[in-house]
């Protein structure tokens, strides 16, 4: 067998999609060889069918086999252009006059026209089935510049378009599908190195009855004002309608070009100065490239789908090399280097073997807005987005020191950073591009790295399609208000747009580790906010929408997150009207039978509680159970039980068996689930959770509210989801990350059923929560367990816990009745928990040390209490002189020398906690050599660690929070 081992896998390899298509495309590629030569020596006299063959077996040749090297007179790369595609030109173009009519000039110059146009045609056709991707660029690049024009971002001046390297003009005909072209664009121009493909533009436009200026030029040396000032003709009026409104042209596209173009960087390097600040450039190409390239990146708009195999890079860069065609990833990485990404796509043209091709989105790197030549607009922008992830108060560079110490008043830690932030810290100080996220029309989605494993574990697959948690119960126990920041669990985002529609909260952050939920959450905000509500309706109401993909491409993607955007376009069939999007996940519908369906359409509870045993007795029967329903497969796959909140329910029961996996505690949870809910709500009008399970879809008179007539007049307002914050993370990266004493309710379904009662992270959460939550906020919960362990924990951490709904045999909870207990934790006032003593109550505070490492402080339980309390800590803190008068002092081992007006110890007034300064050798030092230090840089410093190192209420050393940058006006010495 060992022997034999190599040989399976080699073969294993070789089978490989991959591999295989590129064996398909090699063998395809032998075949089309002879059929050119066949072709070539067919007699003149062919049938109109052979010719036509002929000239696609021709064109083949001419792209894909004919070496171009130029006629010999020239070697630069428009002799090679002109090589390459006269060839293809003379395919498509090449008539015999000699059968034309003659005798009828008429008849003559009719046949002649329609020659010339089918021959286009194929030119046309051929070009679209090999390079695929060009009419998705233009449907993203177009909806980009809609989206812009609607709100008047234009300022009523229409925008410019520059197409380099657009060769017949077929990118600006087919733009035609998405925009009126002769009437949305002010000016369009064409510019190509080749004038073989240029007459051809020519022809085309002359027939188009379109102004479209051809330009035969290197675009290294296109200057747009030079075309500008003569389209203009008159200095006045060039200045007045292009020199002070514009910046530049509104969008540039390249199509199949960059990869043809040698001196790339150049051309690369070119392109900021054509594009106006706020343009949009769009690129689609072929490329070659691994994802082990992509590591650390955080500025590419996502990797889904972008690794090439090792195979595939070689046979690809092969073959295209013949006709001086790069795909090497340094064309594409230096593309997204120069521009920040708005939407990426990687794609494959089975076709001819699995091509790989990419569409790219961007603008320029500098963030644009209204004062965007303001210095430091860029980080402005980042701190005040970045206060919007944490409830953090904003605080301007000019302010910083003031702001500051009024959020220390209010006990609000300024320094807490989100992910998005430091990534974007990051990049600005290494010359980077931003993270995808902060060149969005929207930042509603958070920055998070798709290659993690974290998020990688889910194989592009959300598990939920619909929310199961039931929101009515949500409202009654909350109260939600317009002045809440409510925390929640995605899931599929219908309870999230429920509490937006029917409370309207400052803040609301979805969270999930599973990014496709997200996706889909991200999916039903951008149709709220451009489709009219019957496609809403289909989409969402029904899950069937036969032209989603040309809808997502043409109104959803100005909406929607670069990952959200690719992964939609990848799974554009989940809308198909042969599947729907009920029928994927991991919780799919029955299916519709004439009793289901009898069961759906129930006026009255009796007449429901008629149908419903004749149900029952299939879905609850006893060797159904045993058989699927009891195996720990179906309890993650189908309901999303994880193997944790199993135990619990067994546990509940009493009824497990040593392995765990079967029992007649699952049987009874289930029995105990669905006959009360048959019993007491009816489906067809109210319980829109089970009628969609039973019959695929929503009815008009049973559905979430967020798919009301009257919700989508409120949610398709521009305003209506400024509030909202999506983070794909753990809640425990994303709680903490929240200032403290700011959230007002966290929603966070049967999450914590997800832990173990052996492992620490309950622990962590719920104190996590109790920092970040308000006094009086709420922790609302569902369990499948009567009395979950970790309720103790929630008691022992400051919070009161009231179970405030409990399903009992025969009765019903809620109307998803999937839960077997509802919890809501409160917290209450400050106080050690219980549990916790004052065993350490100094801080230590290394100000000034030297050297000094710019980082966070240094939170060792050594140096920092492990139980301290903040309000005993701030009022030491607030003892601390805030002068700005030299303090000097002078190190210790100085004969003679001490600190001499800095006290050592600030003790609170309870006595239970003392702020040591401990003073180091320093580089600033006044006239005599005295180190000097001020009482304002000490308050900082101190500041700074209370925030970092002292939990609210519990106190103590607490996890890093990743890296700190200071503010320049900080006495931070090194």
């Amino acid at each position: 067998m060992s022997s034999l081992a190599p040989i399976m896998e080699r073969c294993h390899w070789m089978l490989s999609a991959p591999t295989l298509y590129i064996l398909l495309a090699a063998i395809a590629a032998a075949i089309l060889v002879g059929g050119v030569l066949l072709a070539t020596w067919s007699s003149s006299k062919a049938s109109a069918q052979s010719s036509a063959l002929a000239t696609y077996a021709r064109f083949f040749y001419a792209s894909f086999l004919k070496p171009h090297t130029g006629d010999g007179a020239d070697t630069g790369q428009q002799a090679a252009l002109e090589s390459f595609y006269k060839a293809q030109v003379r395919c498509c173009f090449s008539l015999d006059l000699r059968a034309l009519p003659m005798s009828r000039p008429d008849m003559a110059f009719a046949t002649l026209m329609s020659n010339i146009f089918f021959k286009a045609d194929v030119y046309d056709a051929t070009r679209r089935k090999l390079l695929r991707g060009r009419e998705d660029m233009l449907g993203l690049v177009a909806a980009q510049l809609k989206y812009k024009s609607d709100r008047g971002m234009f300022m009523q001046r229409k925008p410019i378009w520059v197409d380099i390297g657009g060769g017949t003009g077929y990118n600006i005909e087919a733009m035609q599908a998405y925009v009126d072209v002769s009437n949305f664009f002010e000016k369009v121009f064409l510019v190509d190195l080749s004038p073989s493909l240029l007459q051809v533009a020519r022809r085309r436009f002359q027939r188009l009855g379109w102004d479209v200026e051809i330009v035969c030029q290197d675009a290294r040396t296109f200057r747009l004002e030079d075309y500008m000032r003569n389209f203009y003709q008159d200095d006045t009026m060039f200045k007045i309608h292009y020199s002070f409104t514009r910046t530049g042209a509104d969008l540039v596209t390249m199509s199949y070009s960059l990869s043809m173009i040698p001196d790339y960087y150049c051309v690369l390097d070119s392109l900021p100065s054509l594009l106006a600040t706020d343009g949009t450039i769009g690129v689609v190409d072929f490329y070659v490239q691994s994802i082990v390239e992509l590591s650390g990146r955080t500025y590419t708009g996502g990797s889904f789908n972008r690794h090439v195999t090792w195979i595939g890079r070689v046979f690809w860069r092969a073959w295209f090399d013949v006709d001086r065609v790069g795909l090497e990833g340094a064309r594409r990485d230096y593309l997204e280097y120069r521009f920040g990404t708005i939407k990426t796509v990687d794609e494959r043209n089975y076709l001819l073997g699995g091509i790989p091709y990419y569409i790219f989105v961007g603008t320029q790197r500098g963030l644009a807005g209204s004062d965007a030549e303001e210095p430091k607009y860029a980080q402005k922008f980042i701190e005040s987005f970045d206060a919007s992830c944490t409830e953090s108060p904003y605080l301007s560079p000019q302010k910083h020191r003031l702001d500051m110490h009024e959020a220390v008043e209010k006990a609000i830690p300024v320094e807490l950073r989100s992910k998005a932030y430091q990534c974007a810290v990051v990049n600005l100080s290494s010359n980077l591009p931003l993270p995808s996220m902060f060149y969005q029309n929207s930042q509603r989605r958070i920055y998070y790295d798709d290659q993690l494993q974290k998020h990688k574990q889910f194989n592009n697959e959300y598990i939920y399609a619909f929310t199961w948690e039931d929101p009515r119960v949500d409202h009654r126990l909350l109260r939600i208000r317009d002045d809440d920041v409510v925390l929640c669990v995605t899931s599929a985002g219908d309870n999230v747009l429920d509490y937006i529609y029917q409370a309207s909260p400052r803040r609301v952050h979805a969270v999930d580790l599973n990014p496709n939920q997200n996706h889909l959450l991200e999916l039903k905000v951008a149709a709220l906010q451009s489709l009219p509500y019957l496609q809403v309706w289909k989409m969402f109401g029904e899950g069937r929408y036969p032209d989603f993909r040309e809808v997502l491409i043409s109104k959803l993607s100005p909406h929607l997150s670069s990952q959200a955007c690719q992964y939609w376009l990848s799974h554009a069939k989940t809308f198909d009207s042969l599947h729907g999007l009920y029928e994927t996940g991991g919780s799919r519908m029955l299916g519709l039978t004439s009793t289901v369906k009898e069961l759906c359409n129930a006026k009255t509870l009796r007449e429901q509680q008629e149908i419903w045993p004749r149900i029952r007795r299939v879905l609850l029967s006893k060797p159904l159970h045993w058989a699927v329903v009891s195996t720990e497969w179906w309890a993650w796959k189908a309901a999303g039980v994880p193997a944790a909140q199993r135990k619990m329910i067994i546990s509940d029961q009493s009824e497990a068996l040593d392995d765990g996996i079967r029992g007649e505690a699952m049987w009874e949870y289930i029995v105990n689930t669905f006959d009360p809910v048959a019993k007491h709500t009816l489906i067809g009008d109210e319980n829109y959770f089970y009628l969609l399970c039973l019959q695929g879809k929503y009815s008009q008179r049973c559905h979430p509210q967020y798919l009301s007539p009257r919700a989508h007049r409120k949610l398709s307002q521009p305003d209506a989801f400024d509030g909202l914050r999506i983070h794909t993370d753990e809640l425990q990266e994303v709680i903490t990350r929240i200032a403290m004493g700011t959230l007002s309710h966290a929603i966070i379904m049967d999450s914590m059923d997800w832990f173990e009662p052996a492992d620490s992270q309950a622990q962590t959460q719920i104190q996590a929560l109790y920092r970040a939550l308000k006094l009086g906020g709420k922790v609302l919960l569902r369990s499948a367990s009567l009395k979950p362990w970790y309720i103790a924990v929630f008691e022992r951490n400051g919070f009161v816990a009231k179970r405030v709904g409990a399903r009992l045999p025969g009765s019903c909870i809620d109307r998803v009745n999937m839960y077997a207990s509802t919890w809501v934790c409160s917290k209450q006032e400050e106080a050690t928990p219980q549990g916790m003593t004052q065993r350490n109550t100094r801080i230590v505070l290394e100000s000034l040390s030297a050297p000094y490492k710019p980082g966070l402080p240094v939170c060792a339980p050594k140096l920092i209490g492990d139980n301290l309390k903040w309000d005993s800590c701030r009022n030491a803190w607030a003892k601390i002189s805030r002068t700005t008068e030299p303090i000097k002092y002078g190190s210790r081992s100085y004969r003679g020398s001490r600190d001499v007006t800095a006290p050592f110890r600030y003790l609170s007034d309870d006595g239970l906690c003392a702020i040591d300064i401990v003073l180091h050798l320093a580089r600033v030092r006044d006239q005599q050599g005295w180190d000097i230090t001020t009482g304002q840089d000490l308050s900082d410093r101190a500041q700074q660690v209370l925030s970092f190192c002292v939990v609210l209420g519990i106190g103590g050393a607490v996890r890093d929070y990743g890296q700190f940058i200071a503010p320049r006006d900080y006495l931070l010495i090194s």
